[in-house]
């Protein structure tokens, strides 16, 4: 999950939680926002606490051995 991703998780989770007052019947809308909400929650969490701290890979060229390339990797 991505962090854009775990953002709507939550904003859609406080919208069904907190703004919308409506009866469906078989299904709690509130229960299912607050599930959503911890499922972004820990989205975030984890896209920070996995991805955030990505090292940067640093290569040397034996040609110029004063010159660093740095190289980052994306997903």
């Amino acid at each position: 999950m991505r962090l854009g991703t775990a953002i709507v998780l939550l904003a859609l989770g406080a919208i069904l939680t907190f703004a919308l007052r409506v009866d469906v019947s078989g299904i709690d809308l509130q229960v299912v926002g607050w599930i959503l909400m911890i499922a972004g929650a820990l989205g975030v969490v984890l896209e920070l606490a996995v991805w955030g701290p990505r090292e940067r890979r640093t290569t040397r060229d034996d040609a110029a051995p004063a010159r660093h390339r740095t190289t980052e990797e994306r997903y």
